[in-house]
């Protein structure tokens, strides 16, 4: 699953596992996640209104969007 920069993934909770993303490495240094936590080891779990708080952050340009791209 590619996620557009910016947008709204609807779920209730959205597992981010760094470990399993295709975009690691060249999109870690602009990735939300990155940048609020630094580089991660494990997974980090957002619920909906964390990750429209993200998205709202990230549309109005005070933070990265999430860069996640899942490996298949």
């Amino acid at each position: 699953m590619s996620v557009p920069p910016g947008s709204l993934i609807h779920m209730d909770i959205l597992h981010v596992d760094c470990a399993t993303c295709r975009a690691r490495g060249p999109a870690c240094g602009d990735c939300v996640i990155s940048v609020l936590l630094g580089p991660i080891g494990g997974e980090v779990e957002l619920d909906d209104q964390e990750q429209a708080a993200l998205a709202a952050m990230a549309t109005s340009g005070l933070l990265p969007p999430l860069r996640l791209v899942v490996g298949q």
